[in-house]
């Protein structure tokens, strides 16, 4: 028996912004009624370590996604997605950020990256749905790639019960003014990458 409306995974790593939009999210929800319910575990200050927090739309119980539960996996990195995948239900769809950051072991030579459809090939056979696209570029287009998560946010907007004027105002509260046009630019390019795919 499903105890939420939507159940979201956001993974990423250190840097990336998994947090921030997670908040979003849950300041979103908040304001549309809904009862929300979260965890995170994050690598605390070692940037480029992984970063996953579980979100629970309309849920009154635990904030634990339990795996092969996720209505909605956001990787903001492809190997976090990877690493994830199992969350996702089998009605589920995986967001997926195909710019990959890649860690020391790799660019020290002790590893190789795989290539990306190794990496979309079995989240692929999980799950209904696989939306794979550069956020970082469209970020790049926005106005500067920090947004990149932004974009994903916009992507997400699409497969979350909430209105997307409700995401655009949580968004704008948690962001200092000066930086609220570029934020709206790569929401609305993330949301219509999944539209047009």
């Amino acid at each position: 028996m499903k105890t939420s409306e939507c159940d979201i995974v956001v993974v990423g790593v250190g840097g990336q912004g998994v947090i921030l939009i997670s908040n979003v999210i849950g300041t979103a929800t908040l304001k549309a009624g809904l009862p929300v319910r979260g965890a995170e575990t994050h690598g605390m200050a070692q940037r480029g370590g992984s970063v996953i927090s579980h979100i629970r739309l309309g849920c009154e119980y635990g904030p634990m996604v339990p795996p092969g539960g996720a209505d909605v996996l956001v990787a903001l990195e492809p190997a976090e997605a990877l690493r994830y995948g199992h969350y996702l239900s089998r009605d589920g769809v995986a967001l997926v950020n195909t710019h990959a950051i890649l860690p020391v072991t790799v660019t020290t030579g002790k590893a190789t990256y795989p290539p990306l459809d190794a990496i979309l090939a079995p989240i692929r056979k999980v799950c209904r749905e696989v939306k794979a696209f550069d956020a970082t570029e469209l970020a790049v287009q926005a106005g500067t790639p920090q947004t990149m998560n932004v974009v994903m946010l916009g992507a997400l907007s699409r497969y979350v019960p909430l209105h997307e004027e409700t995401l655009i105002e949580a968004l704008s509260e948690s962001i200092k003014a000066k930086y609220i046009e570029v934020n709206r630019r790569a929401f609305e390019l993330g949301k219509q990458e999944v539209e047009a795919q």
